[in-house]
């Protein structure tokens, strides 16, 4: 599993370039989902765990891996398809998300794609909104889906969408109220996480899916002989 991310600080050079990287896992049956490469820290076999009393259901427990403490995370379960039911050498994803750090457990662990933003799509409209996807993609005539990490990390561990009081002096508050935030991201729950923050001290804020639409709003605004700093 070494060689699956022996290159990842490599490959998430991406910036300018509109894509992003990918790394395949499977829960259980044959659906192939993604992860971005970009919040994973390293693949292992899933080490010994030790359970906590009275943790999150989807919570499997905690491993020592490096020295640290990380809550690893059951991925089927906490996607609504049950538990992960073949767990006879399952792997472990250790991820970082939100300065917070845990694993997910996965079945097995495929590999690394480099993928362009244009052949990435919203899930169908028919999903509804509960589903845990960010995005669906097809690669080699198979449907690839792209999870939401961050709605399953809002949903077993919140983080505060509020800045706390004292943080922000009466000068700087007053002085959010003149500016405007452009935020990308893939994930719907992230973008809504990051313009609550901003919200409550007054900042007004454009909220965009990914690099190629920041850059056609930038250009917009250019063409129409707007400054995008003002």
């Amino acid at each position: 599993m070494a060689g699956v991310m022996d290159a990842v600080n490599q490959r998430t050079q991406l910036v300018g370039q509109n894509r992003l990287e990918l790394l395949l896992f499977r829960l259980d049956g044959p659906q192939l989902y993604g992860i971005n490469v970009f919040k994973v820290r390293e693949v292992l076999q899933c080490p010994k765990l030790t359970m906590i009393p009275k943790s999150h259901p989807v919570v499997c427990g905690v491993a020592n891996i490096r020295g640290a403490t990380i809550p690893i995370l059951d991925l089927a379960m906490a996607t609504g398809s049950g538990p992960l039911q073949d767990q006879s050498s399952p792997f472990v994803i250790i991820t970082e998300y939100n300065t917070k750090t845990q694993g997910f457990l996965v079945r097995s662990v495929e590999r690394i794609v480099n993928m362009n933003w244009e052949d990435i799509h919203p899930p169908p409209k028919g999903a509804g909104r509960d589903h845990y996807l960010t995005a669906v993609t097809r690669l080699d005539e198979q449907l690839v889906e792209i999870i939401d990490v961050e709605k399953v990390l809002a949903e077993v561990s919140p983080s505060p969408e509020t800045i706390s009081q004292g943080v922000i002096d009466v000068e700087t508050q007053a002085r959010a109220l003149s500016l405007r935030v452009l935020t990308v991201d893939d994930s719907s729950v992230a973008r809504k996480q990051v313009a609550r923050c901003l919200q409550t001290v007054g900042v007004e804020v454009i909220s965009l899916n990914d690099g190629r639409q920041a850059l056609d709003y930038l250009r917009n605004m250019a063409g129409e002989g707007k400054d995008p700093a003002e």
